[in-house]
């Protein structure tokens, strides 16, 4: 199979999705021709040269890098057929499938898949819909509140908010006093971490405002829970899963658990502290808890339409014991230490056999697709 993987991207997660896609690039099987298309900071894309995948598979130290070769610009020609598609140097690049190993803005939030999708091109993950709605944070809370799963508390601001000053005062007095201090301040539309913090009091609370502002236009105020952060990883197609294809049928793996050993499970404890979280899997709960767990994992990927894998993420209340959805993740991190690919493994899912499940999924996707009527003649 002719799989391109893509990585990179205008994305605060772009040093992340270098990490993932190395660690892909090293795990798929070798029955495969693989070529890496890098998309850079600012948006340009570029294939990168065989030796690149070469010296990953061969030296556990190398990293992975988006090389701007001016003559290895990538054009897209979409209408044409899949392998006809992407070109460099004058030629097509071979492409049966692809596998976005990109995380964030301009990758996971529809963007790129609606591109894909235009082009007709088979590839990993949900779908355009899919994506933008779990991309953003406040819209996947309402998909779940109304289908009757349990959501953090939460309030919405908006960079018009914060543009009248008397509704911006009104807004973070009504969120200090319905939600109550601690709490949690993130971007709608950010992953990783980024942008992501604790505010104990007003003070904290408009600091860690201006800086999620500074990530996007949309962010969200979350009661701060005294919470076990739990994971578990979803494979398979919520709109067309048929049990004459394994690849197709909703699985949750795990779930696991994460310790932090910092204030929470921020950017520095998930890539660059290697002690930065202990990681247990499965998740130290009775059965009956993590049977409940994947069940609701399962019915949150089906709400929002899922497809391909997701990693769903939840809190458990301490001190209640009450349960939550906290997000959505449709391109979650595939880093050697990251939660879904290490759920996938401990269920019996082996990492290389986990990339072709994924491929083999993203084909069923498409030809399901393929067969829909576009038009009446």
């Amino acid at each position: 199979m002719n799989v391109i993987l893509m990585y990179g991207g205008r994305s605060g997660e772009h040093e992340i999705s270098l990490m993932s896609c190395a660690s892909v690039a090293r795990n798929i099987s070798a029955s495969h021709n693989v070529k890496l298309i890098s998309i850079s900071k600012d948006g340009k894309w570029y294939l990168e040269d065989d030796s690149v995948i070469n010296e990953l598979k061969n030296n556990p130290q190398a990293k992975l890098e988006v090389h701007p070769v001016e003559a290895n610009r990538v054009s897209v020609i979409p209408g044409s057929a899949k392998d006809q598609t992407f070109f460099a140097k004058g030629q097509a690049i071979p492409c049966d499938v692809v596998f976005p190993v990109m995380h964030g803005t301009y990758s996971e939030d529809g963007t790129i898949q609606g591109l894909f999708e235009m082009c007709s091109i088979p590839y990993v993950g949900c779908q355009t819909l899919s994506s933008a709605a779990t991309m953003d944070k406040e819209t996947t809370k309402i998909l779940w509140k109304s289908a009757g799963l349990p959501v953090v508390p939460y309030m919405c601001l908006t960079k018009s908010d914060i543009n009248d000053s008397k509704r911006y005062d009104q807004l973070l007095q009504q969120a200090a006093d319905t939600l109550k201090f601690p709490l949690f301040v993130k971007p709608c539309s950010a992953g990783s971490s980024d942008g992501a913090s604790k505010a104990n009091n007003m003070r904290e609370l408009s600091y860690a405002l201006m800086d999620a502002f500074s990530w996007d236009n949309k962010v969200l105020i979350e009661k701060a829970i005294n919470a076990r952060e739990i994971e578990c990883s979803v494979t398979g197609n919520s709109i067309t899963q048929d049990s004459a294809r394994p690849c197709t049928m909703l699985k949750a793996y795990g779930p696991g658990e994460i310790v932090p050993k910092h204030t929470f499970y921020d950017y520095d404890a998930k890539y660059n502290d290697p002690d930065g979280a202990e990681l247990k899997i499965p998740a130290l709960l009775d059965d009956k808890k993590l049977d409940e767990i994947r069940k609701t994992a399962m019915e949150a990927y089906k709400v929002v339409n899922a497809s391909g894998l997701s990693r769903v993420d939840f809190f458990i209340d301490r001190d209640t014991g009450d349960t939550y959805l906290n997000e959505i993740n449709t391109l979650p991190g595939f880093t050697s230490i990251s939660m879904f690919p290490k759920m996938c493994e401990a269920f019996g899912l082996k990492y290389t056999d986990l990339i072709d499940y994924l491929l083999d999924e993203a084909l069923a996707a498409y030809q399901d697709k393929s067969r829909l009527c576009t038009s009446r003649s």
